[in-house]
């Protein structure tokens, strides 16, 4: 199909960016483009004004801040895959984002937009949760620091503002992380996905495509946190999901795929 009529603007700069939303209550940030365009095609979402943030090459880098490591919104999911300073300091996200899609969707698609996009069955944005990730937004009040925990509020929603523009994500330096996830081809969304990571100490866990948004596994981790081996922990994987039904499988099949998965993660690790 062809999208509905839209005007465009590339930004030249972030606040360009933010200044270009400010004309427009329908307008749309556009950085890869593999979500919103395939969207727009279908007519689920008709945005009349579309900012085009994509050549912000200053969004695009992953660098050591010490404890932390600063991944800017637009750095791509290749690059991801193949840099040094996440292979070393935080190699799941590395590994996370190999498993996105294909190579055209990875070299493409960036961080920044599989975020804010928040698909609920998204690689990424899990294993972001399960990291205790923060996000830093900016807007016409400045810039500020959301917790991953707050972040993602709703199927395909966030905590951004409509003039906010997603500039970096920020990583705990974790050595001990994993995804897996299922589904039915190599290049599909997830049908479960588990994301668990030792983060200072503390085994933690998320879930993709068991809710309405990325989740937390709580009762995985407060099995863990009281001394439950894996096999305990695994059987509250259900606790605080509610896993769809759709054409890809029933509840009670995601809900039996979670704690399979629960298990295999919390066994790598």
């Amino acid at each position: 199909m062809i999208p509905a009529a839209f005007e465009y603007h590339r930004a030249q700069s972030v606040d360009d960016a933010i200044d270009a939303l400010g004309r427009d209550e329908d307008a749309r940030l556009l950085a890869g483009g593999h979500s919103l365009i395939p969207a727009m095609k279908l007519r689920i979402a008709r945005p009349s004004l579309l900012v085009d943030v994509g050549r912000l090459d200053e969004l695009r880098y992953v660098r050591d801040d010490g404890d932390r490591i600063a991944i800017g919104a637009l750095t791509r999911h290749a690059q991801l895959v193949r840099d040094s300073v996440l292979e070393s300091a935080c190699p799941v996200v590395a590994r996370t984002a190999e498993l996105v899609g294909d190579p055209q969707v990875r070299h493409r698609g960036t961080i920044g937009g599989s975020v804010a996009h928040a698909d609920p069955a998204s690689d990424l944005p899990t294993v972001l949760l399960a990291l205790d990730a923060e996000f830093v937004a900016r807007g016409p009040d400045g810039e500020r620091a959301i917790a991953s925990s707050s972040f993602f509020t709703g199927p395909f929603a966030t905590a951004l503002g409509p003039r906010e523009v997603l500039t970096e994500i920020r990583v705990p330096r974790v050595e001990r992380g994993v995804y897996l996830k299922h589904s039915r081809r190599a290049q599909d969304w997830a049908t479960v996905g588990v994301a668990a990571a030792v983060v200072d100490g503390v085994t933690q866990l998320a879930f993709a495509g068991m809710g309405g948004t990325a989740l937390r596994a709580r009762g995985v981790e407060e099995a863990l946190a009281s001394g439950a081996d894996a096999g305990r922990a695994a059987a509250r994987s259900g606790e605080g999901t509610e896993p769809p039904s759709d054409i890809v499988g029933g509840s009670e099949y995601r809900a039996h795929l979670a704690q399979v998965y629960v298990r295999r993660a919390l066994d790598q690790l």
